[in-house]
C-alpha cells in the first residue's frame, strides 16, 4: 500500500528520487502512464500486470477495448529504480504534468502519483472539500 506526500526536486536528467519505503516494493520495476489528471501515474509491476490481466477477462466491447488498450499501454514507459533509488521520468510524461522543477509523489492505496508541486496544491485545495463530502455520503448509508 502507498501512502504519504513527498516533496523532490526533479534533477537536470530528469530524474527523481523514489520514497525509501516504496524502494523494495518497486525494485522489480516500474510502469509509468499519464495519469488522467495532469500527472504521472506509477505502478509497481504486480499492480501492472494484474492491471491488464483485468482488462483482458473484462467485457468490454472489441473497438473500446483497442483503443483503451492503445491509450493506456502505448503511453506507458517501464522504468527501474537506479543505485541512488531515482527513476527518470521520460520526456513526454513530464510535459504531459507540466513537471519542471519540484514535484510532489503521493501513495495512493495501490499506484503513485507524480505531480507539479503547485499542481498538486492547487489539486489538494478542490479535491479536499470533494473527499470529505463523499465520506459524509458514504457514513449516511
Amino acid at each position: 500500500m502507498f501512502f504519504g506526500e513527498f516533496e523532490y526536486k526533479i534533477d537536470e536528467k530528469g530524474r527523481v528520487p523514489v520514497p525509501p519505503r516504496f524502494r523494495a516494493e518497486l525494485r522489480s520495476g516500474i510502469a509509468l502512464t499519464p495519469g488522467t489528471e495532469k500527472c504521472i501515474t506509477a505502478y509497481s509491476l504486480a499492480e501492472w500486470k494484474k492491471m491488464a490481466a483485468a482488462l483482458t477477462t473484462g467485457s468490454i466491447a472489441r473497438d473500446k477495448f483497442r483503443k483503451l488498450n492503445r491509450a493506456l499501454f502505448g503511453a506507458a514507459f517501464s522504468q527501474t529504480v537506479d543505485g541512488h533509488g531515482r527513476i527518470t521520468l521520460p520526456a513526454p510524461l513530464r510535459e504531459h504534468a507540466e513537471i519542471e522543477d519540484d514535484v510532489v509523489i503521493i501513495g495512493a492505496n495501490t499506484y503513485l502519483e507524480i505531480w507539479n508541486k503547485i499542481l498538486w496544491e492547487r489539486e489538494k485545495a478542490v479535491s479536499q472539500e470533494q473527499v470529505w463530502q463523499i465520506i459524509e455520503s458514504l457514513e449516511k448509508h
